[in-house]
């Protein structure tokens, strides 16, 4: 596959109807940032659109594709691709899936330098972590002996998907165990009555195990 970028006009690109990729308004708001401030990004990466002629569908760039667009961009650097519907199915649901880990130290120092460089609540508008998040992070300082790392320090993705049914059934449970909560952000706030949920279940059925 030819890796040319190339510039292509906005108005000539199209999502695939099939993108399973999301992003929440406060992460789509920092990608945002991060362009505007940088005027850097990945290049998108395209193919012909096979129904269309002389347009591009997106098989990975989607949200890129809406920033440049909100930030008054005209074009868009990207990848052209020939690929049949079949790669393309196997590349929407790895591009955006298929990732790496961080390397603890390396990431902590790499914290401590833009946190000496910038305030915490500056870079959280660019980086995943929250503000508090950042200033722990810079401040932590890696043991020389193996010790017990608190978890609430980094922010571990949990994915599955949900019937309409099951949705309103956990909505509802959540609402309720998340009454009496002091945790800034809504994502916390759930995150916290769902693992309430969860041992609750745990000690009903301990008996069971």
């Amino acid at each position: 596959m030819p890796n040319k970028v190339q510039s292509i006009a906005l108005d000539k690109l199209v999502p695939h109807p099939d993108n399973p990729n999301r992003m929440s308004r406060s992460t789509f708001g920092k990608l945002v940032r991060n362009i505007e401030r940088t005027g850097r990004y990945e290049p998108l990466v395209v193919r012909p659109c096979p129904k269309e002629k002389g347009y591009f569908q997106i098989i990975s760039g989607h949200h890129r594709c809406k920033a440049l667009r909100e930030l008054g961009y005209k074009t868009a650097d990207a990848v052209v691709w020939d690929v049949d519907d079949e790669q393309v199915d196997i590349l929407l649901a790895t591009l955006n899936r298929l990732t790496g880990s961080d390397v603890l130290d390396k990431k902590l120092a790499l914290l401590k330098k833009l946190n000496a460089r910038m305030r915490s609540r500056e870079l959280a508008k660019l980086l995943p972590q929250t503000p508090r998040q950042i200033e722990r992070l810079a401040k932590f300082r890696l043991p020389t002996a193996p010790a017990r790392i608190d978890a609430k320090t980094f922010a571990m993705p949990l994915v599955f998907f949900l019937n309409s049914r099951q949705k309103r059934t956990i909505d509802k449970a959540l609402s309720r165990a998340q009454r009496k909560r002091s945790e800034r952000t809504k994502a916390a706030i759930k995150a916290a009555a769902l693992t309430d949920v969860a041992q609750h279940y745990l000690g009903t059925h301990e008996h069971e195990g």
